[in-house]
């Protein structure tokens, strides 16, 4: 039978190397509902142990090789940004990655017929799919979706020529919140089809609150979150001692891991935290709810890093609220998509320990209220954040670049 649906072409270097992988899924879950309608190819970096062409969920997955063996660590493990703070070397990756890329992708748009392409991220993304549908000679249009990371964290001339050069000649963006879009505007582009839309959550089977409240483990706290300087940990560990002040059985547990764990494993031991925060490393996402729903409060205490660095948007305090956690977050921009004071959780000054501790205190000891803002937070992002309203989104963004005509020269 002939294939009736367009053909999206998906750019990406995040991705799960395989089933069960603790890669983020959101570029994967959106792609496999995107297949519902398009049939979606995926080009993403190859690792070591992966495929270099498979299916995966109804999705052709494509991965581009650019080194030798065991040489391809630049993606993947915290992705391009944080290998590149971690290990500087890595920096001499960066031109075979970006000639791997573009290779790559040169070859599928001569070989195939592509409706469309969606790249994640400005850059590297979006700069290679302008690049390679030059060389190619296609006129499939570009949909470029920012994360954050390359918006907020790529500082200097050359980067904000780079990233003015992409926005001047995709047909759509998408920002996943409207802090981001803020930023888009200041960078002075030109007109072009926007809209703010987040990735999603599975928000009617998998992050759900617990069967009742019983589940709950009384004083239990939860950090998820790459162990980076902009996730602000530091500050929830300097919070901790006055929390166990007034209730001596609360206990941290921290999912995730990164650059910064062996500095902050240090600060809990300077706190004597020993016995009150366990680092559990990083867990499969199938892990993830069971730990929402048996916690009374989950904290992310994110801030501006030093060089710029800030949350694109908060699919964690999604899940957490999927879950009627009790949530605490500190007061970024992207945050406030999210997050109403006193609605669906509590917001606090970032960088500011006693006012973590104070709100977290206060939920601790009020549990009709943690209750309840749970259950609005729930009703909150349950209505705009679902994967299938996402995905619904994304499909018609994709539809109106296709109609919109010939993309930007």
């Amino acid at each position: 039978m002939q294939n009736i649906h367009p053909t999206l072409l998906v750019l990406t270097s995040t991705f799960p190397r395989w089933s069960g992988d603790r890669e983020p899924p959101f570029v994967y879950e959106l792609s496999r509902r995107l297949a519902r309608h398009f049939t979606v190819h995926v080009l993403a970096p190859h690792a070591p142990g992966t495929k270099e062409v498979e299916e995966m969920d109804g999705i052709r997955v494509f991965r581009f090789r650019y080194f030798w063996g065991e040489g391809e660590k630049l993606a993947y493990e915290g992705g391009i940004l944080g290998s590149l703070k971690q290990h500087p070397r890595r920096f001499l990756l960066v031109p075979f990655f970006l000639a791997g890329q573009l290779a790559a992708l040169y070859r599928l748009l001569k070989s195939g017929h592509y409706e469309a392409i969606h790249a994640h991220w400005l850059l590297p993304q979006g700069f290679a799919a302008i690049l390679s549908r030059k060389c190619a000679g296609a006129e499939c249009p570009i949909l470029c979706t920012s994360h954050g990371g390359d918006l907020f964290a790529l500082k200097g001339s050359l980067f904000r020529i780079l990233k003015r050069f992409v926005l001047s000649r995709t047909q759509g963006l998408t920002v996943v919140s409207r802090a981001m879009k803020e930023e888009v505007l200041r960078l002075g582009s030109r007109e072009l089809i926007t809209d703010v839309i987040p990735m999603g959550v599975d928000l009617e089977k998998t992050f759900i609150p617990p069967p009742n409240s019983a589940a709950r483990i009384p004083g239990q706290l939860l950090f998820v979150g790459r162990l980076v300087e902009k996730k602000g940990l530091i500050y929830l560990l300097g919070a901790m001692p006055a929390i166990l002040q007034d209730n001596p059985e609360a206990r941290l547990l921290i999912v995730g891991s990164g650059p910064e764990e062996q500095n902050l494993r240090k600060e809990a031991e300077r706190l004597r935290l020993h016995s009150s925060v366990t680092f559990l490393g990083s867990l499969g996402n199938q892990d993830l709810p069971a730990l929402y729903q048996k916690s009374e409060i989950v904290v992310f205490p994110s801030i501006i890093a030093a060089d710029g660095d800030q949350e694109g948007f908060g699919l964690v305090q999604v899940e957490a609220l999927g879950c009627e956690c009790g949530v605490v977050a500190t007061d970024l921009p992207a945050i406030r998509d999210i997050m109403s004071d006193g609605k669906t959780g509590f917001i606090v000054p970032q960088r500011n320990e006693s006012a973590l501790a104070e709100k977290i205190k206060f939920l601790l000891n009020n549990q009709d209220v943690r209750i309840e803002l749970g259950r609005q937070g729930r009703a909150f992002v349950r209505e705009r954040y679902d994967w299938d309203i996402i995905a619904e989104r994304y499909k018609g963004m994709i539809e109106k670049i296709m109609a919109a005509g010939e993309p930007p020269r």
